[in-house]
């Protein structure tokens, strides 16, 4: 894959090279079309890897950040950004941080270009409806627009508290315990539910999205043969305060499914969790570290069967 966008990368620098060849010089009367340009990963790079390293490192390089009207052209500049993000899952995280960074240390040579850039990378990071949605490549962008000596402090304090939330309970650490109550008011915490794996779902029985997912759940094949083999259990938590509308919804949930709700609202009020858009969907192994954050239910499907092959 990763040689699949490297060559079709190289196939455009040839086309636009040829194309550049054949075209007469302008005159002052003629505009000259505005246009990304890409860089060219030296041929003595071979590795794979270390090819994708260096076009992510040098991506920007050659775009000119003081040039505002690439703002309105977003056929140009949005497209080059999407393809950007997309070249970004094939190298790692280390390597991804500093290419963010190093492109909005870049974008600092505008103030309305560092906006337009930071709006754009919440746009298809950040945002719950994103396809291309990835909260750990969103938390680098939200230290840079943090540190930019240009953004006032006024302006900080969306990305403060949004980076607040994106540094709780990241993949790779403990998620943090709660207690939690059932139907008969017997209490428990996450740590108690012992299990390989556990699937914490955060929903709201009068949420649309999630009668969707968890119609998606309950009939997901996988799952349920996790479930049978006692390798996984659900953990299904209401974090709001409605409980009548909550006991109301208990008989449309899976009999399996461990079904609470937050007596405290602390979750929600506390933001113990970031639960910005509901459902929520953590999945976590035996130790209670965090899998899988904020994801969708393709994702944890996805990874289920992942681990079965």
């Amino acid at each position: 894959m990763i040689m699949k966008i490297l060559c079709v990368f190289s196939l455009l620098l040839i086309f636009n090279a040829c194309n550049g060849q054949q075209r007469v010089k302008p005159n002052k009367e003629q505009a000259v079309t505005p246009a990304f340009e890409m860089v060219s990963v030296p041929a003595m790079i071979t590795d794979e890897g270390q090819r994708a390293n260096y076009l992510v490192i040098h991506y920007w390089d050659k775009f000119n950040f003081k040039d505002t009207a690439f703002i309105h052209l977003p056929e140009i500049t949005e497209q080059a950004f999407s393809d950007f993000i997309d070249v970004l899952k094939y190298v790692s995280s280390e390597t991804a941080d500093s290419a963010i960074k190093g492109m909005m240390s870049k974008a600092e040579a505008d103030s309305t270009m560092f906006v337009y850039f930071a709006d754009l990378y919440e746009k298809y990071l950040y945002d719950p409806n994103s396809p291309m949605r990835n909260e750990e490549l969103y938390i680098p962008v939200l230290q840079s627009v943090i540190n930019c000596s240009m953004i006032d402090e006024v302006n900080k304090i969306r990305p403060s508290h949004q980076l607040e939330l994106a540094m709780k309970n990241r993949v790779g650490e403990p998620a943090t315990n709660f207690t939690f109550t059932l139907a008969n008011g017997k209490k428990g915490t996450l740590y108690d539910v012992k299990s390989d794996y556990m699937l914490l779902y955060f929903y709201n029985p009068d949420c649309h999205a999630c009668k969707e997912v968890t119609e998606q759940l309950a009939a997901s094949g996988v799952l349920k043969e996790w479930e049978k083999n006692k390798k996984i259990k659900v953990l299904a938590v209401y974090p709001d305060e409605d409980l009548e509308a909550w006991t109301a919804h208990i008989s449309s949930m899976p009999s399996g499914w461990i079904n609470s709700y937050d007596e405290t609202v602390g979750l929600k009020n506390d933001e113990v969790y970031d639960l910005k858009a509901i459902p929520t969907l953590y999945l976590l192994d035996k130790n209670k570290n965090v899998l899988l954050k904020d994801a969708t239910f393709r994702q944890f499907e996805d990874y289920l069967l992942q681990q079965t092959r």
